[in-house]
């Protein structure tokens, strides 16, 4: 089992100091969130809470997601640093394989690109893209990014995007991991058809076996059934050691600490994060090794 500290909704100034800590205490990743912007006025409805409610509001700090991996690659060594999620059709694809190759480079390929379709609407029409064509444009995206990560001269004609012989350098010297976002049926789907991994938005225990059957039902139908997939839960209810054996044997792989604003309260120091991250260590961590 893999166990990931989530660094969303954190104070900024203090992740330089907060990395290292995850990664002394013995965790395997931290996830880091993203959001361009909050609009003051939103009308869609955020899909993973009973209300349609986000859990943020335009005080909560969303650090440029590569920005932030390249900086605190630099003071961790074994840490590994994923994006929970990005929101993959808001942008170019060229210019997220700039990014996410740049950042695994100087990582050492201690990345992995967790990337959604998205949901706020708002969103998308501020920065010019179509939010009816997101489902479409993710998967076109991918198959870009993953030319262009293979280094060397390459092309493209697809449906949404097209250019001619080209070479993005640095490339990673291996592939970067790509998990899908989102427990919609395209989501699933989508996960499962192209997806090195998956990434759940919080689960009650008795939901996860339901979902993890159903992406191995899935990757079977799209014959990829055979290959290496990671499977990303966060659990809705506090750490418990025999909860966690059990999802385990469900086909869990990788497990979320809660962000330490639901954990600790909204604002929290440093010493009271490094206390967060030892107990969890002691307490699950090192019991389940």
């Amino acid at each position: 089992m893999k166990f990931w500290q989530s660094l969303a909704f954190m104070e900024p100034d203090q992740l330089m100091e907060t990395a290292p800590i995850v990664e002394e205490v013995g965790f395997y990743g931290a996830l880091l969130s993203d959001h361009l912007f909050h609009p003051e006025q939103i009308e869609s409805a955020y899909p993973y809470s009973p209300d349609g409610k986000a859990p943020f509001t335009p005080e909560t700090p969303f650090p440029e997601p590569w920005c932030t991996i390249c900086g605190i690659a630099t003071v961790t060594w074994r840490l590994y640093f994923c994006t929970n999620i990005f929101i993959l059709p808001l942008r170019n694809p060229l210019e997220v394989a700039k990014a996410v190759s740049t950042a695994a480079v100087l990582s050492e390929n201690r990345v992995v690109l967790g990337a959604g379709a998205g949901w706020a609407k708002e969103e998308f029409d501020l920065v010019a893209q179509d939010f009816h064509t997101r489902g479409r444009r993710f998967d076109e995206m991918v198959e870009v990014m993953r030319k262009l990560w293979q280094g060397g001269m390459v092309e493209h004609q697809g449906e949404f995007y097209a250019f001619d012989r080209l070479q993005m350098t640095p490339a990673p010297s291996r592939p970067v991991p790509i998990y899908v976002g989102g427990h919609s049926g395209p989501a699933l789907r989508r996960a499962a058809r192209l997806g090195d991994g998956w990434i759940g938005a919080g689960y009650a225990p008795e939901e996860v076996s339901g979902v993890i059957g159903r992406l191995k039902e899935l990757r079977e139908q799209a014959g990829r059934g055979h290959l290496p997939f990671d499977f990303v839960v966060p659990v809705s209810v506090p750490p418990d050691v025999d909860l966690f054996r059990r999802l385990e044997d469900e086909g869990v792989t990788s497990l979320v600490s809660y962000p330490f604003s639901y954990a600790l309260g909204p604002r929290s120091t440093l010493d009271q994060k490094r206390q967060a991250l030892e107990r969890y260590a002691e307490n699950v961590i090192l019991k389940m090794q």
